[in-house]
């Protein structure tokens, strides 16, 4: 059995590997639909914002202190009238997948997100990774409809589902 992750604020010193992270998601993956890849400077400048506006990012470290996956949330929507309201990402290094460590990386999010008193916490998935949606649905999560065709990556139409979960009543 894999052992616990260690789980920690992500600092500026994880900004390359969670570049790659991201990159590879990006290159690799529907998990996310953006198609641009970035560099490092790019992730430094976005860690600086997130943290800066009161934003977690957490990183899942291994026993060699490598850093294995990140999690993050943010805004839902720029309007005042959703402020208690948050999107998250989670992604896992893809040497890392499949051990759990998302499931580790969620659980200190959502721990997180009670502390700063998030009222709903939302996850945008692609309605094909089945993955992602089995593990929001053990996490408690609950799927709403599913948007037909709202995105494009690879040549081909997406669809959307947004799962949310309540946190703080």
């Amino acid at each position: 059995m894999t052992p616990a992750p260690i789980i920690r604020p992500a600092t500026l010193a994880d900004a390359e590997t969670i570049t790659e992270i991201y990159n590879h998601a990006v290159a690799h993956t529907t998990a996310i639909w953006n198609e641009t890849i970035v560099d490092v400077q790019n992730r430094k400048d976005w860690i600086t914002e997130r943290q800066g506006a009161g934003f977690p990012i957490l990183v899942s470290e291994n026993a060699e202190g490598h850093v294995t996956g990140y999690a993050t949330y943010g805004p839902w929507r720029p309007h005042e009238g959703y402020r208690h309201t948050v999107e998250h990402s989670v992604y896992v290094h893809p040497d890392h997948q499949r051990l759990g460590l998302g499931r580790h990386l969620m659980h200190a999010l959502l721990t997180k997100a009670e502390e700063a008193k998030v009222h709903i916490m939302i996850a945008g998935i692609d309605a094909s990774n089945e993955g992602s949606i089995r593990l929001h649905e053990q996490l408690g999560f609950q799927a709403s409809a599913p948007l037909p065709e709202v995105g494009t990556k690879f040549g081909r139409w997406l669809d959307l589902v947004f799962m949310w979960k309540k946190i703080e009543g």
